[in-house]
């Protein structure tokens, strides 16, 4: 059980809650990107299906049907990002097209986007007939990729799975949405309610902090009384982002970052990379630098706009504590200097420190981030800092980093969950590192090195 989970605790929790009998109908599974949250509930979902004895090898129907995201017992909302994982998937089935497990994580990859416009989902839904055509498409392509078998190889091979891919991001660009609607938890609540084709239904919802109140009201009702043959995992990278009145409800478990040579072992086994290339830093995991590289607006094209983000908020910082007759931490002039280096040189000679002139830049450096790159973007922001703090090695750099990684947590949230404007939520992410920075200052952070 759980084998394709890597240094997991809480997967191993979850096999010993499963023998002993002690699994709760609903969980929480809470963590980092990139550490294995929702691998871990399919994977449940297919031990608890499982016609047999659940092993990783069983090749009973119900397994065959989870293992390429076909039950019928399956069913999963939430939105996530598409484009870097299905790229990624389609380069490692490209580079092993014989081997059968990267032909199923390809397929993989495509069925979890797939899945989310089910029938179930989109009844009455009024984006049904504006991707009904991009699902037909996908589906179609799905079956002629799947019935090609060995007969498909080189030039014909590649263009199949870039179709494939092309039809999938246009699915996602046209029918996701950033939030869950309350729609959908209600005609998931229904799904639930009805009996299952095997022995047990999954219900997944995934970053389920994307949800408004009236969601998370209709989800409350489902979780009061669950039906007996229903298990419900939610998945958010912050525990304290699930409302209490839901998370009093989940019985959570915790999802480490994993250890660098792990997430190695991850793309070995699972993407087959085996390169040992050099991918960009973010804050989150080597995986995801990996998955970042096959994006258009990649980490290695917004590192250096990011550098000069951080460098003009240290700018309008120490602006501010000047005006006030303070003095300026040494972390302000540690970022400004160790990433002026970095920044683009036509950026650095702009004089101007006004928090609208800095938004305004980055936004048409950025192309408005129509490519959908601002969580890298504000990412990578993060693995700056980060680092800056890993190599400082000052203890009075930690209040620093944590109050700037929670105002640039607090931007993707803005955008990715409230739906605010990239210029607004940046302007107050700026303003709000410009106007904490002196109160952490005043409260003992060192001003100097030693």
């Amino acid at each position: 059980m759980f084998e394709n989970i890597i240094e997991q605790a809480a997967a191993l929790q979850l096999q010993e809650d499963i023998l002993s009998r002690r699994l709760a109908p609903s969980m929480l599974f809470f963590g980092p990107s990139e550490s294995g949250k929702s691998s871990a509930a399919l994977e449940l979902a297919r031990i608890l299906s499982c016609e047999e004895d659940a092993s990783w090898k069983c090749y009973c129907p119900s397994c065959e049907s989870h293992r390429y995201l076909q039950h019928s017992d399956l069913l999963i909302l939430g939105s996530r990002p598409f484009s870097a994982e299905i790229s990624a998937c389609c380069s490692a089935f490209l580079r092993s097209p014989a081997s059968s497990g990267a032909k199923i994580l390809f397929i993989r990859s495509l069925r979890k986007l797939q899945i989310r416009f089910s029938a179930v989902l989109l009844e009455d839904d009024p984006k049904l007939g504006k991707v009904s055509p991009l699902l037909q498409a996908l589906e179609e392509g799905l079956n002629g990729f799947w019935t090609a078998g060995a007969d498909i190889t080189g030039n014909a091979l590649e263009k199949l799975c870039g179709s494939l891919v092309k039809d999938a991001l246009s699915l996602a660009d046209a029918g996701l949405s950033g939030n869950i609607p309350i729609g959908h938890i209600r005609r998931a609540a229904y799904w639930c309610r009805l009996a299952p084709n095997g022995r047990r239904k999954t219900l997944l919802i995934e970053n389920a902090e994307n949800m408004r109140d009236d969601a998370c009201n209709s989800l409350l009702k489902l979780l009061e009384e669950p039906p007996d043959t229903v298990t419900i995992v939610l998945t958010s990278q912050r525990r304290e982002a699930v409302i209490p009145t839901i998370l009093s409800r989940l019985r959570p478990y915790r999802f480490l970052k994993r250890s660098a040579e792990s997430e190695k072992e991850v793309l070995r086994r699972v993407f087959q990379e085996t390169s040992g290339a050099n991918y960009p830093k973010t804050e989150g995991s080597l995986i995801s630098a990996y998955l970042d590289s096959f994006m258009t607006g990649s980490a290695e094209k917004l590192y250096p706009l990011a550098a000069w983000f951080i460098v003009s908020i240290a700018r309008i910082t120490a602006a501010e504590l000047k005006k006030n007759g303070s003095d300026i931490p040494w972390i302000i002039n540690s970022l400004g200097e160790r990433y002026a280096q970095a920044a683009p040189p036509q950026l650095m000679e702009l004089k101007s420190i006004k928090i609208q002139v800095v938004v305004k830049t980055v936004i048409a450096e950025s192309g408005n981030f129509e490519d959908g790159s601002f969580p890298r973007f504000l990412n990578i922001c993060l693995g700056l800092i980060a680092d800056a703090a890993r190599k400082s090695g000052d203890p009075g750099f930690i209040a620093y980093n944590d109050i700037l990684k929670r105002h640039i947590s607090e931007a993707e949230t803005a955008t990715g969950v409230l739906n605010q404007g990239i210029t607004l939520a940046l302007e107050a992410l700026v303003y709000k590192i410009k106007t904490a920075i002196p109160k952490i200052t005043a409260a003992g952070a060192f001003y100097a090195r030693g």
